[in-house]
């Protein structure tokens, strides 16, 4: 009986504690449920908000002249809060806030926008993406007046999220210079090489996290906000850019070459006003500027004839040669040990002077010349790549600049008795073009050399940062005799040597042509690195400039037939757009009538806000409708009148009465090929006004 008792008073203990257990835990849910849980939902809530990275606004990269390379343009995906809204806003706007959306989308019909925005509200929701699809400015400006939209973020819970996107206004021109940066940070060019200034200051802001992984942003006073990036101004000349990619196009698709580079440098300052590389696609069906050749290491190659400017430096500095001296040549090879070097012409030159054996770009001449005088001391050779700044990479702005490669005397297992005269021509060493360009640049700046450089300026607005002024990093290669006679060896190239097809009447070019073959897999092929690397013009430089066209097909593949008719071409147009290596032509130029004399006004044709300057400056009456941006000029009662000039249309415009300047412009903006001969204004046109424009055809202007 105790027995049983014992076990009936255990069981009832038992009960009795789950029933108290039971008690205390719904006493616990209730109290966290109605004591404490505004605490705990405050908790839950915090653990979904974060601050969070908030990108700066990029800096802008510009050209010379201010036009711009690269912006940042602020695109925005719209969401909203469809709570924040009062029932009665709410109510008189939903529907046509519906249709707006979806005539604006296109997506969806307008009452599913209305039912996907009602049952957002119903449910609580308080961030709903009404389309991942970006907007610009424009139609977030036209957005904002939507009805309910119109109340804003606070009264009508809409949110334009931005999201920037970088944007190129002149599309791929210079793209390899301008660069890119991608989402590791990883890049080229300018982009890259500054990214330190452009990237800005990033700030924080409160974010939270809502259903479906999402991010919504919390406005709140402890936000930082971010500091926007700086912008760059570049030396880059827009105008010279498009002419150097155009004339390198144009070559490159001719001779049906692997790849091209121009570099395009002021002489005095160092400004690079145009970098360009083409190179052929995947498919090979096209060009494109993948790989900056000009500068970087890829670009590092045997550069042939051009180099040979630097052994002339040398002989002419030692006092070995003077220009009267003769080499000779024989019949075009010579052997040096176990290789024979020979020249172009087959049969050879026989005896040239030192003058000729240079301009006629004699391997046999050079290469006998440097050896008999630098054979038993290289090393005094290769001082002079120290002395002239060829030895050694330039400092250059953009990141990836190449090292120049060449080889040590000292270096018993790689110096042999070959190869200082082959190195004399070119070979057996590896340099940019750029390291190139640079030495023909302080030899047309009377010795002085000066950095390579392609920005100017860091600035925010008005304030600048950093400036870059042009930086000396040798004051003379050489006497000034020496020099003297460079620069008359350049001007003979083009005058009577090599690279005669480019002279001209108008101004003088100096320069050198360059063919080396390309080594591959250790042996030389027939195929050629053709170049031309001069300045111009002559008698008083102003521009600097490389030409190199890798592996052109077809006869001819030399440099003075390939890539010196490229820097001919660049640097007409240069000469004719700027004005200021026309003041000769100026001053010549017949002063313009009195406008009572006239029977047509001085002033033709041309672009009509320019025309308007001028005439507005002189007191001169004229008169425009505004009906076009080129125009032709005629005299009604004593005073201008300037009518359209229809260059826009789908046809050969009419540029009778322009400046060469103009007539380029409109011309090769509509795809055509341009010669010219004489100077002032235009007088004809080898293919009437108003004909079918045919794609890559060719029109010729007379001026006069």
């Amino acid at each position: 009986m105790n027995i049983k008792k014992s076990i009936l008073l255990r069981v009832r203990l038992a009960f009795l504690a789950m029933v108290l257990f039971a008690g205390a835990i719904l006493y616990r849910i209730a109290h966290v449920q109605f004591v404490d849980g505004d605490k705990w939902r405050q908790k839950a809530e915090d653990i979904n908000l974060q601050y969070r990275k908030v990108s700066a606004t990029r800096g802008n990269i510009y050209s010379a002249d201010g036009s711009l390379l690269a912006t940042s343009l602020p695109f925005y995906r719209v969401a909203m809060d469809p709570g924040i809204a009062s029932e009665k806003d709410f109510r008189a706007g939903i529907d046509s806030l519906a249709m707006n959306l979806s005539n604006f989308y296109k997506d969806k019909s307008a009452n599913a926008y209305k039912r996907i925005i009602n049952d957002a509200r119903i449910d609580g929701r308080r961030y709903l993406v009404l389309n991942r699809r970006q907007i610009g400015y424009q139609a977030k400006q036209n957005m904002s007046t939507w009805p309910i939209f119109r109340k804003g973020r606070m009264g009508g819970g809409v949110l334009f999220e931005k999201v920037e996107k970088r944007y190129r206004p002149f599309k791929n021109l210079a793209g390899r210079t301008v660069g890119f940066l991608n989402e590791d940070r990883y890049g080229a060019g300018l982009e890259y090489s500054f990214n330190g200034y452009l990237e800005g200051k990033n700030g924080e802001a409160l974010f939270q996290k809502i259903a479906g992984g999402t991010w919504k942003p919390v406005h709140d006073a402890e936000d930082i906000r971010p500091e926007d990036g700086y912008d760059i101004v570049t030396t880059i000349d827009i105008n010279i850019q498009d002419v150097a990619e155009s004339a390198l196009l144009r070559q490159l698709m001719n001779k049906d070459a692997e790849y091209g580079s121009v570099l395009v440098m002021e002489v005095k300052t160092g400004h690079i006003k145009a970098i360009a590389n083409l190179e052929k696609n995947e498919s090979g069906s096209g060009y494109g500027e993948y790989y900056n050749y000009a500068v970087g290491e890829q670009g590092l190659t045997e550069p042939g004839s051009t180099f040979k400017l630097l052994s002339m430096l040398a002989l002419l500095e030692e006092g070995k040669v003077n220009l009267k001296d003769t080499v000779d040549t024989g019949n075009g090879s010579y052997k040096f040990y176990n290789q024979t070097m020979r020249d172009a012409k087959y049969g050879g030159y026989g005896k040239l002077t030192v003058r000729e054996a240079f301009e006629k770009s004699s391997n046999v001449g050079i290469s006998k010349l440097v050896d008999e005088h630098f054979g038993v001391k290289p090393e005094k050779f290769l001082s002079y790549l120290e002395q002239v700044g060829m030895d050694k990479p330039l400092g250059f702005q953009i990141k990836g600049e190449g090292v120049p490669y060449f080889k040590d005397p000292k270096d018993k297992k790689n110096w042999y008795g070959t190869t200082l005269p082959w190195m004399s021509i070119g070979y057996e060493l590896k340099v940019s073009p750029l390291h190139t360009l640079t030495l023909y640049n302080a030899v047309a700046n009377g010795g002085k050399v000066v950095k390579p450089m392609v920005v100017q300026r860091i600035q925010k607005g008005n304030h600048i940062e950093e400036e870059f002024d042009t930086e000396v990093l040798r004051r003379s290669i050489a006497s000034s005799s020496t020099i003297k006679q460079l620069q008359s060896l350049l001007e003979g190239v083009v005058e009577k040597g090599t690279a005669r097809n480019i002279s001209n009447s108008e101004y003088k070019i100096a320069g050198k042509t360059g063919t080396a073959q390309k080594l591959v897999n250790g042996r030389y092929t027939r195929r050629y690195y053709t170049s031309f690397a001069g300045y111009f013009p002559a008698d008083d430089p102003k521009y600097s400039m490389i030409i190199v066209i890798d592996s052109p097909k077809g006869f001819n593949a030399y440099g003075g037939d390939v890539s010196a008719p490229v820097f001919k071409e660049i640097a007409d147009k240069i000469y004719a757009q700027d004005l200021k290596l026309n003041k000769e032509e100026e001053k010549s130029a017949p002063a313009a009538p009195q406008l009572s004399q006239v029977v047509f006004p001085y002033i033709q044709a041309g672009m009509a806000d320019e025309l308007q300057m001028i005439c507005n400056k002189f007191g001169l009456s004229n008169h425009y409708d505004g009906a076009d941006r080129w125009v032709k000029s005629s005299v009604v009662n004593r005073s201008i009148n300037w009518k359209s000039n229809k260059v826009e249309a789908p046809m050969v415009p009419d540029v009778s009465g322009m400046t060469l300047k103009d007539a380029l412009y409109v011309l090769e903006n509509k795809g055509l090929r341009v010669d010219y001969i004489g100077r002032g204004r235009v007088k004809k046109q080898s293919v009437p006004a108003g004909s079918n424009i045919s794609k890559g055809g060719s029109i010729r202007i007379v001026l006069g």
